[in-house]
């Protein structure tokens, strides 16, 4: 505790009147589903708090992370920019299939220092910026290793990032952590209790001196799914009874474990209200990919690591009371890359275009002067296996058209008559299939984007066998 105090002191002082600029709390949820709350439908899961943040504010059903899988999907909100122009393809450090049919790029683990991220932009204008949670942007055994922490891109502090993709001390979620400047607790203290209790610490201080932006990326819901016995025991029950008419996912550890995030949440609003700047902060919440099983997604097809909806689709809330209207909806395709230069038009800070190329403000959105933003498509390129096979995808105002690049296979849906995914047009809508393609290559190019090449190591049988690992 003496080392976090320690570290709230070093943030700047920089005297900005109390209502100038807004404050800043990011909440990112790793491995949620689109189904997991209760605002998106989720019965089983309880999410009051969420339910309450999304009825205060605006509330979108097309909402999408820029990846499949999370490191990139991180990368995009930081920056701007889709992971394909990134070269942050994939989490690090990824996958290895040495005898699959395509070898995989020469793919960046890193966010480049030449990058202005978020909390640089906004430590420009004035605001104190924190960190806490899941990090998982920095090249794991590279030289530069040391250079990549929270710290070095932009926030003030950092408490628990490193280069986990999960919780990996010795009691994982539970006490002793074993994360940057995180106190172990008690026996039985659960992480994101803890990261909790850090981040009302930090609004505390902050919230005296400077605007600020709260970054909050959480470990859970990722694996290893972890909980409460309190909690395991009252979902136990629960599911006992429960009429599982829309096949959600009844796990009890995991339901408690999205319980502990949406106890979190709520801390975190009753702390701002109990301060009386809850009317000056911007609350944002969303996910990095899909949930981690099929049936977290909200009946979208596939899950995290997939190429179809239920990996990259996510919720998607914003509130900023008095300027977002509660209890708005918005069904306008937003993607992770968005953040950027909408947090700068809300706060009025001057825009970064050259910075965030493939964001787009969203603030006429949220503020209601406008139902639709200049932008038409939205791009994914995915260049690795996991549990997909690579490929890349492009969304056109209802139809979503995949190309996988093994075999150069395509799938065409038309998203607002199939949300599902069940019915591939492809073959019986030739022509709207090859102008999607010709539009998915063509924004290829434009990015640069790194393409996969023939592997002369390629194997069948040793690849069969190392594809039961995944």
């Amino acid at each position: 505790m003496k080392k976090f105090l320690q570290l709230l002191l070093l943030i700047p002082t920089i005297i900005i009147a109390q209502n100038s600029k807004p404050n800043i709390v990011f909440l990112l949820v790793d491995d949620v589903g689109w189904g997991d709350f209760g605002c998106y439908g989720a019965e089983f899961n309880e999410t009051p708090n969420i339910d309450k943040l999304a009825n205060e504010g605006m509330l979108f059903t097309n909402g999408y992370a820029a990846c499949t899988v999370c490191s990139p999907s991180r990368a995009a909100i930081l920056t701007g920019k889709y992971p394909a122009r990134l070269k942050l393809t994939d989490w690090i450090d990824g996958h290895k299939r040495p005898y699959a049919k395509l070898t995989v790029p020469d793919w960046n683990m890193r966010l480049e220092h030449k990058e202005v991220l978020l909390p640089e932009a906004l430590k420009e204008a004035g605001y104190s910026t924190a960190f806490l949670g899941k990090w998982h942007l920095m090249p794991i055994g590279q030289d530069d290793f040391e250079e990549h922490y929270p710290t070095d891109h932009g926030f003030d502090i950092n408490i628990g990032g490193r280069e986990w993709g999960q919780p990996k001390g010795r009691g994982k979620y539970f006490s002793p952590f074993e994360m940057p400047n995180l106190d172990d607790g008690e026996k039985g203290d659960f992480l994101t209790d803890k990261l909790t209790d850090a981040a009302i610490q930090i609004i505390d201080t902050v919230n005296k001196k400077n605007p600020f932006l709260l970054y909050f990326s959480y470990y859970t819901i990722h694996g290893p799914v972890m909980s409460p016995p309190e909690l395991i025991e009252k979902y136990k029950e629960k599911a006992k009874t429960f009429k599982n008419t829309k096949n959600q996912y009844l796990d009890p550890k995991r339901a408690g474990m999205v319980e502990k995030l949406d106890n979190s949440v709520g801390r975190i609003l009753v702390k701002l209200d109990e301060l009386g700047i809850a009317d000056n902060t911007i609350v944002v919440l969303t996910g990095d990919n899909g949930g981690n099983y099929d049936e977290t997604t909200g009946g979208l097809k596939a899950y995290k690591g997939f190429s179809h909806e239920g990996g990259t689709r996510e919720p998607f809330v914003i509130k900023w009371p008095k300027n977002i209207k509660g209890g708005s909806t918005c069904d306008e395709m937003v993607i992770g890359t968005d953040f950027y230069p909408t947090l700068l038009d809300l706060a009025g800070i001057e825009q970064k275009p050259k910075q965030h190329l493939d964001g787009v403000s969203i603030k006429s959105l949220l503020t209601g002067t406008s139902k639709r933003i200049k932008r038409k498509e939205l791009f994914w390129h995915y260049p690795h296996y996991h549990r997909t096979n690579p490929y890349g995808a492009i969304r056109d105002g209802n139809w979503k058209l995949i190309e996988f690049y093994e075999d150069g296979s395509l799938e065409l849906y038309n998203l607002k008559k199939d949300i599902n995914e069940t019915t591939n047009l492809a073959s019986s809508k030739p022509k709207k299939a090859a102008l999607l393609l010709k539009k998915l290559k063509a924004w290829r190019t434009s990015v640069d984007a790194q393409m996969m090449t023939e592997n002369p190591n390629f194997d069948i049988e040793r690849e069969k066998l190392k594809k039961r690992h995944y």
